[in-house]
């Protein structure tokens, strides 16, 4: 093989380790939980050195951070498949309904966000106020064309409604945590329901102006998800 050959394949050998290494983290984290698993651990899965390890990332917490990264940005694209699928998916209610499936059905996630408080702080931490506006903007956007459409009860305006949404939506996942196994769906029919009669209105819109408004709900969605994957430096960034 050519030297430059070779320095065109590296990269692409450094995404494929770079993607092993963490899903063996991924697996050993659902198995075994945070406090059991070790760095020697992952590597010994990989079958790689510690070392090499610590060439992608120099830190445990480093590594772990950049699973639950990836397990944020699998629940997002779960969700823009939804959209696409079915423009309805862009009403606030099913926003949230889809959502909330998408975060609880991934076991890893959902013990992320559910399981230990103190270890989510550790994972995200200060590093991640970026991520943070950047979700953020996202939501107060799609807020935004919902209420241009008339889709959103007036008496509120774009800040309350986010305000008052963000705080329901993390109330139901934060319930999770003591709520019954199974049934997922049926909770998150009860997350739809309360966000519509409390935030929505009901207008009948045409189905090409949903289908637009779905679309444009995509965009907004695919662009959060490409900029978490770029700030990531996840492989496939």
């Amino acid at each position: 093989m050519s030297t430059n050959a070779e320095r065109l394949r590296a990269p692409q050998q450094r995404a494929e380790r770079a993607t092993r290494i963490l899903d063996m983290a991924a697996g050993l984290l659902l198995s075994h939980g945070y406090r059991r698993v070790t760095m020697d651990d992952v590597a010994d899965g990989v079958g790689i050195g510690k070392g090499t390890v610590y060439l992608h990332w120099k830190t445990r917490e480093q590594l772990f951070s950049a699973v639950f990264a990836r397990e944020v940005l699998y629940a997002a694209d779960e969700l823009r498949q939804v959209l696409q699928q079915d423009p309805r998916a862009c009403l606030l209610h099913n926003f949230a309904r889809a959502y909330f499936l998408a975060i609880t059905n991934r076991p890893l996630l959902r013990g992320f966000l559910l399981n230990d408080p103190h270890l989510l702080g550790k994972l995200t931490g200060s590093s991640d106020t970026a991520r943070d506006q950047r979700h953020a903007a996202m939501a107060r956007d799609h807020l935004t064309l919902l209420a241009k459409h008339g889709l959103l009860r007036d008496d509120m305006n774009i800040d309350e409604i986010g305000y008052a949404y963000q705080a329901t939506f993390e109330g139901f996942l934060r319930a999770e945590g003591a709520a019954p196994e199974g049934a997922p769906e049926q909770r998150a029919d009860l997350l739809a329901r309360t966000i519509q009669r409390a935030f929505e209105s009901e207008p009948t819109l045409p189905d090409a102006t949903l289908r637009d408004l779905s679309a444009a709900t995509v965009t907004l969605l695919a662009g959060l998800i490409d900029a978490d994957r770029i700030a990531s430096g996840l492989p496939g960034a």
